[in-house]
């Protein structure tokens, strides 16, 4: 199970998402979650990767006999999280301990009091047995091969009540061997200021080796950890994507591209950096948390433009409005066109979808001018990438994308005596010169229409069969602008490989959702590669 390393040791990425991240409200990992985090962990470079306590409950001990059998680690070592001895008891007497060891990992994390106030009052034990407790469990794993690394739990409140008593847990677990002591900001309390000359003052007191670990219950918790590293640590505790217990702890995301990016530190292998926003996705996708899109570096709005004055600077250089080159993460630049769009906005736009402007002025002007009178009546185009796509082709063609004409449409909802309901839909329409009737149920009006859409189309394109409606958005827009419309509808569809959006809006709900289905269908068809009838 032992993994080869790329780098040096000088500096620690250590990720706890199996262990701190999973006391996230909300996360409930099973086994193979964690495993599949694992290897996407392990994929991404770090070097170290908290599994979980093997012994404190069924599930975390099955994860590290599972784990060494079934997980090649490449870059990361696999750690064990426990506590240190009971008091009064001795380390190589302790099942607990003796769990950490039969977990077989090589790398093992003991979490210590370090606050006085915790010692008396959670321990229930001295100051001095505190101090032996931690000692004698470092040096016992330690004769028995392991690599010991000692978390300080409540270090920075501990230090402000009693700093000396703080300062000798560091020291005696540095002297029994622990390689690495970690200061932990176990409530989120800290500021940057605060954290930087704590780390500093412990590093020059003591000589251990420090490492942060730092809570996010202030907002500060990433620019606490690079605060604890320009004080000297040498280690950094994070989690993916944030998760953690309240608000969470320091996200290893912005963390490492930070340390990579600003800092210059290579803590990743070669390469590992790009697939940053990829990982961080992935993850989301197992602990079934939607990626937040507003996250730095790995969000879909982290290199989102929408205003007109900073595309036009964009289009002259990007740099000019992005901190990075987005590809360095593996993200990607997007230009969002709203009624806030200029010609620049929409140039790059058009460049992005693949929709030749050919530098015509009036062609771009027409566009801006489509766009501001549509968002005023409601329509939102930065939400809806496909929608705009299919109006920019309207504007450059002179005519709209059109593979089907709609003679009608209706939806009815009918209340039966028994209290169940029923949704059927009707849809006549004109393609490659037929004219088609078809008819649906489902299991609302939207689901009926979408239904009958599809019978009536799937004959004359196949390509269809591929679409599933994966998500859908009402809100009502009263008196926006002094208009009519009342009702915004968003669609997401999907073929498999990927997803857009469409919009629609009308005075009612039904007839927004047509809108909006009309232009996922027809989206659909030219994603397809579908050529339209002349």
């Amino acid at each position: 199970m032992t993994a080869p390393s790329e780098l040096d040791d000088s500096f620690h990425v250590f990720d706890t998402t199996l262990r701190d991240g999973a006391q996230r409200e909300g996360i409930n990992l099973t086994v193979a979650d964690k495993l599949a985090i694992a290897r996407h962990l392990d994929d991404f470079g770090v070097g170290f990767i908290e599994g979980g306590w093997p012994g404190a409950n069924p599930r975390d001990t099955e994860f590290f006999a599972r784990a060494r059998q079934e997980i090649d680690f490449r870059h990361a070592r696999l750690v064990a999280f426990g506590a240190t001895r009971r008091p009064g008891a001795r380390a190589a007497e302790d099942h607990q301990v003796r769990a950490l060891l039969e977990s077989g990992a090589e790398v093992i994390t003991l979490v210590a009091k370090s606050h006085d106030r915790h010692v008396e009052l959670a321990l229930r034990t001295t100051l001095d047995e505190n101090l032996a407790m931690v000692a004698d469990t470092v040096s016992h794993l330690t004769a028995q091969g392991r690599r010991v690394f000692v978390d300080c739990e409540h270090f920075f409140d501990g230090y402000r009540a009693n700093p000396e008593y703080a300062k000798a847990v560091v020291r005696t677990a540095s002297e029994a061997g622990a390689d690495v002591v970690i200061l932990c900001d176990t409530n989120g309390g800290m500021l940057p200021a605060q954290i930087q000359a704590v780390v500093a003052t412990v590093l020059a007191d003591t000589g251990a080796r420090l490492g942060i670990h730092a809570q996010d219950d202030t907002g500060c918790a990433v620019a606490n950890t690079l605060a604890a590293v320009d004080a000297g640590a040498t280690h950094v505790q994070c989690t993916a994507n944030g998760y953690g217990e309240r608000v969470g702890n320091a996200n290893l995301f912005p963390v490492v591209a930070a340390l990579e990016l600003k800092y210059g530190k290579q803590v990743l292998p070669e390469g590992r950096l790009r697939e940053m926003t990829r990982i961080s996705h992935a993850i989301a996708e197992v602990v079934n948390l939607t990626p937040s899109t507003h996250q730095p570096y790995v969000g879909v709005s982290a290199f989102a433009h929408k205003a007109g004055l900073h595309a036009s600077a964009i289009k002259v250089d990007p740099d000019l409005y992005q901190h990075i080159d987005p590809e360095l993460v593996g993200n990607t630049m997007r230009m969002l066109v709203s009624d806030m769009a200029g010609r620049a906005s929409i140039e790059l736009k058009g460049k992005e979808l693949g929709v030749d402007l050919g530098g015509d002025r009036e062609l771009v002007g027409r566009v801006v001018e489509r766009v501001k009178e549509r968002e005023l009546a409601g329509y939102t185009y930065e939400a809806a990438d496909a929608s705009f796509e299919l109006l920019l082709r309207a504007e450059a063609e002179g005519r709209p994308l059109k593979y089907f004409e709609v003679e009608s449409w209706r939806a009815i909802t009918e209340d039966r005596p028994d209290g169940s309901h029923a949704n059927e839909a009707t849809v006549k329409l004109w393609a490659k010169g037929e004219r088609i009737v078809a008819t649906a149920e489902g299991n609302g009006p939207v689901n009926a229409l979408d239904r009958s859409l599809r019978v009536a189309l799937e004959k004359l394109y196949p390509e269809l069969a591929k679409l599933d409606l994966v998500d859908y958005k009402v809100r009502i827009l009263e008196g926006v602008h002094g208009t009519q419309s009342t009702t915004r509808v968003l669609i997401s569809t999907s073929d498999g490989t990927g997803e857009w959006a469409t919009v629609g809006v009308a005075e009612n709900v039904i007839a927004a959702s047509w809108q909006a289905l009309e232009d996922a269908y027809t989206y659909g068809l030219l994603r397809a590669g579908v050529t339209p009838p002349a």
